[in-house]
């Protein structure tokens, strides 16, 4: 199994991960990209408060617990959303933040080199 980094806030984590589980975060992503467009259009189009979207969690167990948390509610566009990264094992525990925008990128990177 490959290694996946993620770009953090400060500094970056990388971990075991399968193209698989890449695949089914990258999912996740977009359609959290989604939600976070169609919020910014309704707001955009000076509608009345946009019907609350739900939070993404993703979840990945392996090596590593992994999860990804945002909620799309609390961003005025989806350049400006950041999501919640918590990574751990049983030695350690890592919980940070990181741009929504970079996560995509790396993992449409990983994705990239994985095939």
């Amino acid at each position: 199994m490959s290694q996946i980094k993620l770009n953090l806030a400060q500094g970056s984590v990388s971990f075991a991960f399968s193209p698989e589980s890449a695949r089914d975060l990258k999912e996740a992503l977009s359609t959290l990209m989604q939600s976070l467009k169609t919020i910014a259009a309704k707001t955009a189009a000076g509608r009345s408060r946009p019907k609350p979207k739900p939070s993404m969690e993703y979840r990945h167990t392996g090596d590593v617990f992994l999860e990804i948390f945002c909620n799309p509610n609390i961003y005025p566009s989806p350049f400006s959303a950041k999501v919640l990264v918590t990574l751990r094992d049983e030695r350690i525990r890592l919980s940070t933040e990181a741009e929504l925008t970079r996560v995509i990128e790396d993992v449409n990177h990983y994705i990239e080199q994985a095939e």
